[in-house]
């Protein structure tokens, strides 16, 4: 009698250490086709080009972009996104490259740039991280009035016009999004405001 007691509560807990392998198997196989699908489909690497983001992004620092961030959800204010110009054509044989600038104004606001500060429907934006001061508003100091599906943009690195400021840059259209960059390779960190870095950690 005992040993046939014994012997239930032996295949008892064989029973419950296959089902508890089974079910962390289970576990482990959805958490790498998860890590795999955002991998291949969700997240992109890429290298930068020139100095426009300095000093949240230098020049050929590997960045992380998500391209489906804005699948359902728009850009927000003060997001660094990926997108193409908009003279740019994708082509079978060859992408184009990317550009990188910080979003500041928003589908159909009014931007304005004076005494550089910046105006978003004639009410001053105070911006969450310290930025180089703006020198010259460039045709937002006549006040850009957005689109329904434009955003102005600006560089981190504020001196630096090649943005929105620029009538032959323009604001960016929905469409030419490509995602939202939110992760940097060197030192592996969040994309938010200006990152105050050594040049030792620049050149790693």
């Amino acid at each position: 009698m005992n040993l046939n007691f014994d012997e239930e509560i032996k295949r008892a807990k064989r029973k419950k250490m296959l089902h508890l392998t089974i079910l962390w198997s289970s576990m482990i196989l959805i958490l790498v086709l998860l890590a795999y699908f955002l991998v291949h489909f969700c997240i992109r690497k890429t290298g930068t080009i020139g100095s426009a983001m300095e000093p949240t992004i230098y020049n050929g620092e590997e960045v992380y972009i998500n391209t489906k961030a804005y699948l359902f959800l728009k850009p927000n204010r003060e997001d660094v996104i990926a997108f193409y110009d908009e003279n740019s054509q994708a082509t079978i044989e060859e992408e184009p490259s990317l550009q990188f600038r910080r979003v500041i104004g928003l589908p159909k606001e009014k931007i304005q740039i004076l005494d550089s500060k910046i105006f978003i429907n004639g009410k001053e934006y105070k911006q969450s991280s310290d930025y180089d001061v703006i020198s010259t508003g460039g045709i937002a100091e006549d006040g850009v009035v957005l689109g329904k599906d434009e955003y102005f943009v600006l560089c981190d690195a504020r001196q630096n016009t090649d943005d929105s400021r620029m009538a032959s840059f323009g604001n960016v259209k929905s469409k030419k999004i490509v995602g939202k960059v939110f992760l940097r390779d060197k030192p592996l960190s969040f994309v938010k405001g200006p990152l105050k870095r050594t040049n030792t950690e620049k050149n790693k």
